[in-house]
């Protein structure tokens, strides 16, 4: 086998040889990162509802997985906060959280969007992420983040009873003031050594100190809550058993969004990570690695893990180069699992929600949309509404981000069945402009000049055509159309009859169709249709200038 085959089918055969200083500087990297995954890895788990270990297995094999198969290999894969909200808000109401049933669900998950990403990379569908726009993707995400703030609350403050209860009869006696310490004062901490330094392992810091004043005080005992007992060990092989036709049914819809909002989550730091390098994105490769991953995490019971923005980015400022890095984090994760899982029995419950409410209140950033106002009021308004609608269907957060992508499909197919299509006028400065934006004159006596941006296919093909007829029918004086086709850069079977149709209107008013610019792959197809046959109602030229020569030599003759 060639090394190239080698190099696509196994990619970490590309990776860099170790030398002293290349290990040296990625393990100090891979240690920042993973001192992140632990705590991260077991408060995501609680937040999608499962046994709180799961966090940490999916922090470790299917980090391994996307690592060595991805072209991304300096990113952190694990659980997400966005892609742990999905998976606890769709299994709400078909499972109790944390019981074997919720887990086999959610190890299904894992195992249907890890194989639709990898058939997706496999048929190079990658170009399917176009679909989601900026705006859809921002406005699911801070209401996703809102949504993973108001679930963390009652952990955060303590709070014994209901927010109803405790809005009926309002008294401190529905708090447990010592988790309530806990929380506040731990969310205060992450908050200033985020400020003070972004890249420093606040979270470990913060859990090692509250498991030990936990400890000291006596915490558990007194029946506060904490982790608890988490087995150590590493994770064993996972079955989840076979679904039942309706709990498929019920797993459709969450399998498509978190395959798709955990792909974009990779992308968005995919990007950053080549840009960086000045590398390309071989984003078929990724959606490969990371269906592996998904797919390796389900059979170890554990959930389906994405890329994370912030331990990625906190990987790229640590300097690491390559994939050693992540390969000394999960290390670290490792030893975790093997011999210092009882370290974290005693940590207050409070103190992970304030790791997921620092973690998500980055993705909070309402600025953004009165910034997107100035650019696209459209757009905005799409963005707002899924927003929107992702509130307001909760749990099932993904008619939010559906009905967001709809909205901008029908946006674009509304600005593809309707082109911009202008009459030009020859500017002073020797350019075609809009005539009637500019008030300039004719191009030329009884000569309609019209360019089209876009395709002529069939979206927009009735629209030039219609536009034709009623400028004719209008003005009498015009017997001649001069088509500049050089924004046109497809025609499809549709656009090459309305063509032939053109030409025929042309005819039957007594004038000339009069057509330049035309690009090579739209004359081929106009030639083996035979429309680009010279006659009396047909002229073409090969450029602008040449065609506005022609017509005013020609039409403006006394």
């Amino acid at each position: 086998m060639s090394t190239p085959l080698l190099h696509r089918w196994f990619p970490f055969l590309a990776w860099p040889r170790p030398t002293g200083q290349l290990l040296r500087g990625e393990f100090w990297a891979g240690m920042t990162v993973g001192l992140m995954l632990v705590p991260q890895g077991v408060a995501y788990a609680a937040l999608a509802g499962m046994p709180l270990v799961t966090g940490i297995y999916a922090s470790l094999v299917p980090a391994l997985v996307a690592v060595l198969w991805s072209s991304s290999t300096r990113l952190g894969v694990g659980p997400t906060a966005l892609t742990s909200l999905l998976i606890g808000a769709s299994l709400t109401g078909m499972a109790e959280p944390g019981s074997a049933q919720w887990v086999a669900l959610a190890a299904w998950m894992a195992l249907l969007s890890g194989l639709l990403q990898l058939v997706l990379g496999t048929v190079r569908f990658g170009w399917l992420l176009n679909l989601v726009t900026s705006p859809v993707l921002g406005g699911f995400t801070q209401a996703a983040a809102l949504l993973i703030l108001a679930s963390q609350l009652p952990a955060l403050l303590g709070l014994r009873s209901s927010w109803h209860a405790l809005a009926v009869s309002p008294s401190l006696q529905h708090f447990d003031l010592t988790a309530l310490a806990f929380g506040l004062g731990s969310w205060a901490f992450l908050g200033l050594l985020k400020r003070w330094r972004s890249g420093f392992p606040a979270a470990i810091v913060l859990i090692a100190l509250a498991a030990l004043i936990s400890w000291a005080m006596g915490y558990a005992d007194a029946q506060g809550a904490v982790i608890g007992h988490l087995p150590s060990g590493l994770p064993s092989a996972y079955w989840p058993g076979w679904l039942s036709w309706n709990e498929l049914g019920a797993l459709v819809m969450p399998v498509l969004v978190v395959t798709l909002v955990s792909f974009l989550e990779t992308a968005s730091s995919a990007k950053v990570e080549h840009q960086q390098g000045g590398t390309r994105w071989n984003e078929n490769q990724d959606l490969i690695a990371h269906g592996l991953a998904k797919m390796s995490s389900g059979l170890c019971g554990s959930f389906a893990t994405s890329a994370s923005f912030s331990r990625s980015a906190i990987n790229l400022y640590a300097g690491a180069k390559t994939g050693w890095a992540t390969l000394f984090a999960l290390v670290l994760v490792l030893a975790t699992l093997l011999w210092l899982t009882p370290a974290l029995y005693h940590v207050p419950q409070s103190v992970l929600a304030a790791v997921v409410v620092t973690a998500v209140t980055s993705l909070i950033k309402p600025r953004t949309m009165f910034n997107l106002w100035r650019i696209s009021r459209v757009e905005t308004v799409i963005g707002l509404a899924t927003f929107a609608l992702t509130l307001a269907t909760a749990p099932r957060l993904y008619w939010g981000v559906l009905a967001g992508i709809v909205m901008n499909l029908s946006h674009f197919l509304f600005q593809r069945l309707h082109p911009r299509i202008i009459e030009v006028g020859l500017h002073p400065d020797g350019s075609l402009r809009d005539r009637h934006l500019w008030q300039l004159p004719p191009l030329a006596p009884q000569v309609l000049a019209l360019r089209m941006d876009a395709e002529l296919d069939f979206a927009s093909a009735n629209a030039l055509e219609r536009r034709v007829a009623d400028e004719l029918a209008s003005r009498p004086e015009t017997h001649h159309l001069c088509l500049f086709a050089l924004s046109i850069n497809r025609i499809d079977v549709t656009g090459v009859e309305t063509f032939m149709r053109l030409r025929a209107l042309l005819q039957s008013h007594g004038g000339t169709l009069h057509v330049a610019g035309i690009k090579l792959p739209v004359q081929r197809r106009l030639e083996n249709a035979g429309a680009l046959v010279h006659g009396p109602n047909f002229v073409s030229y090969r450029t602008d200038a040449e065609a506005i020569g022609a017509l005013q030599q020609t039409f403006s003759k006394p």
